[in-house]
């Protein structure tokens, strides 16, 4: 059946099928793919994010598009999305994968399309960025919602792991490192290190107790963005899980004094409203979580980013 993208597993949002349709993709607004990617490097139990892409797509056949919050907007009367199914990685071969992965990306990129990326983790932000750079030749900022700075040199040997993506990120050609703003960093699974190399190579730190200090939590994504928007063509958005509170974010990585649902909605909408190139959310582990809420969530994210977007066309 059509509307299934891979088995039985649904299209996200029951969008258009461009598995078994790709000539589709000129007719649709949005491509949605996966990217069910967990590196060679893995971290006691906390493991499987490589599933996220398969349960988000599940959890996602319970939702429309209608948002009554927002001024009772059905993003689908605006917006059409299709779903292009998922990067073919390799196991265990993390240079083969980012080289694949940039591929696919770049091909979604050359249509104009808005994209969004479900991880996987966060390794996979790098090659979808440069595939960026490489098809539109443009200057990009970046907003990475995140807990932890994710610039280790390496992750246990290896440079594309999931701690590392922004170290390779500054590294990158097109990257304006000075447009970059690590947004709602916090707790101690951070290091010194970390803080100190986002500041020598020139990007923007605004921690939780930044955004927990500014008068409405929409200011300081709009902080966020004049930083990433300067000097700047595009600016992109990236997302882990653990920016959340883990009372949010079950499945995801276990980490404190992070923001509610509400606030990092309101982030993702406020920042798409002004305008964003495209985006990604990963580290979702849904072996962690038995209730989904975290893979449920991921519909969340994309409604109210692609609400942002409708705004966005509106202005």
């Amino acid at each position: 059946m059509s509307s299934f993208i891979y088995g039985n597993t649904p299209c996200f949002l029951g969008g258009e099928n461009l598995v078994a349709f790709p000539e589709k993709e000129s007719e649709v607004d949005v491509t949605v793919y996966g990217v069910p990617w967990e590196g060679a490097v893995t971290w006691g139990d906390y493991t499987g994010c490589e599933l996220g892409p398969k349960v988000i797509r599940l959890c996602s056949g319970r939702y429309s598009g209608y948002l009554p919050e927002l001024n009772h907007l059905d993003v689908f009367e605006h917006l059409s999305i299709g779903d292009k199914g998922d990067v073919p990685v390799t196991p265990a071969e993390p240079e083969d994968t980012m080289k694949k992965i940039q591929a696919f990306s770049k091909d979604i990129w050359s249509t104009g399309n808005f994209p969004i990326a479900f991880g996987g983790d966060h390794g996979i932000t790098y090659p979808i960025v440069k595939g960026l750079i490489e098809e539109s030749n443009k200057k990009v900022g970046i907003i990475h919602l995140d807990a932890h700075y994710d610039n280790n040199e390496h992750s246990n040997g290896d440079p594309y792991g999931r701690g590392a993506p922004f170290a390779r990120l500054y590294e990158t050609e097109g990257v304006v490192n000075e447009s970059l703003v690590h947004l709602g960093i916090h707790g101690p699974r951070n290091k010194p290190e970390n803080g100190r190399l986002a500041q020598k190579m020139g990007a923007t730190t605004l921690t939780i107790e930044d955004i927990r200090q500014s008068d409405h939590i929409r200011d300081i994504a709009r902080k966020a963005y004049d930083i990433a928007s300067t000097n700047t063509d595009v600016v992109y958005l990236s997302i882990c899980s653990d920016v959340l509170d883990h009372a949010f974010n079950p499945g995801g990585p276990v980490d404190g004094n992070g923001l509610n649902s509400h606030e990092l909605l309101s982030i993702v909408h406020e920042v798409c409203k002004l305008g964003v190139v495209g985006m990604d959310f990963v580290e979702v582990y849904p072996q962690q979580d038995g209730n989904d809420f975290s893979s449920h969530f991921a519909s969340f994210i994309a409604l109210y980013a692609l609400a942002g977007e409708i705004e966005r066309k509106k202005a």
